[in-house]
């Protein structure tokens, strides 16, 4: 079967790891900026969104300065219920029927805003849009590595407040040299004994140590990024055993330097040695992409056939962090429409194939 850009938007598919204030749309930016009298570096759409963009960052630091622009604009509850809804809404365009968003909310109360002020606003505004889009969303709490582990502490507590009411996991993001995520052991283990489902960015800006204590320190259940992975063969093998999927996001990966160029990410080997990987767009804004765009670089680098995307897209289903009689009853739906759209596309290539002869 053919794979175009057109089949890859059509697929239904997930994306599992995507932050909120990493994925604003350029013009939000700057509508927001100017309802709010906030100075930004450029009025001109182009010239600001070439600031932000992660795009010709040299490693994770640098292209963690992306945010300082999206934050700034991010302090108000209807710049928040905006966004997420947006969010939502640019993922329905590429026929994402899932979506994991995650966000750090301390970092949305520069102006005042409460805790639960910035929760229900993020919650509300995907609350929306899952009514107008016939979609499902679920949000990830995250910490920071940099921040006092008390912080995280108090987000964990957040996150346990809100489970069951849109609130689906608890995370731990930012620079990992120095800041290693046992020292919010606390954090996740109060969010371990509340039956809170755990991701952790691990593997990207430092090595398998970070894998490790993600996993065996913080319980991790889900790792973010991960693929500094390769490098140990025994821990790779663990993480395959137990069937802990990795959160692939390719672009942000070679612009945070993570990997040195598309051809040599790891997602080819992790792929064939049969690890649960799942395929995502970590920021839309700062790298520029979309899950069509993930997928396609899946073809251009590593070769990948439809057989072999079909499998990513059932590995985001299945490494969900919905309740498990949800996930089932949302992966055999898919499963009948990847049916349909299969014969669609053999019946459309066989009509071309005819009228040739």
């Amino acid at each position: 079967m053919k794979i175009t850009e057109e089949l890859i938007r059509k697929l239904p598919k997930t994306d599992l790891h995507v932050h909120l204030d990493g994925s604003l749309r350029i013009e939000t930016i700057l509508d927001l900026a100017e309802k709010q009298n906030l100075k930004i570096p450029s009025s001109d759409p182009k010239k600001l969104k070439k600031i932000v963009s992660g795009e010709n960052a040299n490693s994770l630091e640098e292209y963690l300065e992306g945010f300082k622009y999206t934050l700034l604009v991010l302090q108000t509850e209807e710049a928040l219920f905006r966004t997420a809804y947006e969010l939502a809404e640019d993922s329905v365009k590429e026929n994402i029927r899932y979506t994991e968003i995650r966000y750090c909310p301390i970092l949305h109360t520069k102006k005042g805003l409460s805790l639960t002020d910035v929760s229900n606003a993020v919650l509300d505004g995907l609350k929306q849009a899952e009514k107008d889009f016939n979609i499902k969303t679920g949000v990830i709490i995250t910490g920071m590595r940099d921040m006092n582990p008390d912080v995280s502490l108090k987000l964990a507590e957040l996150a346990i407040a809100y489970k069951g009411k849109g609130v689906v996991g608890f995370d731990l993001a930012g620079e990992e040299m120095n800041y290693p995520a046992k020292e919010h052991r606390e954090a996740f283990d109060l969010a371990l004994k509340n039956n809170l489902n755990i991701t952790i960015h691990a593997g990207e800006g430092y090595g398998p140590l970070s894998i490790h204590q993600a996993i065996h320190y913080c319980g991790a259940h889900r790792i973010g990024h991960g693929t500094r992975l390769v490098e140990d063969g025994d821990l790779l093998n663990y993480v395959n055993d137990h069937r802990i999927p990795i959160e692939i996001c390719i672009t942000s990966n070679l612009h945070t330097n993570a990997v040195k160029s598309f051809a040599t990410h790891p997602l080819g080997i992790f792929y064939d040695l049969g690890l649960r990987v799942t395929l995502n767009t970590d920021n839309r804004l700062l790298s520029n992409t979309t899950m069509t765009k993930e997928f396609m670089l899946t073809i251009e680098y590593f070769n990948f056939n439809y057989k072999q995307i079909k499998n990513l897209i059932i590995n985001g289903f299945k490494s969900s962090f919905l309740p498990y009689r949800e996930k089932t009853i949302m992966l055999n739906t898919i499963l009948e429409e990847l049916a349909e759209i299969e014969i669609q596309e053999m019946k459309a290539e066989f009509i071309g194939y005819d009228d040739k002869l």
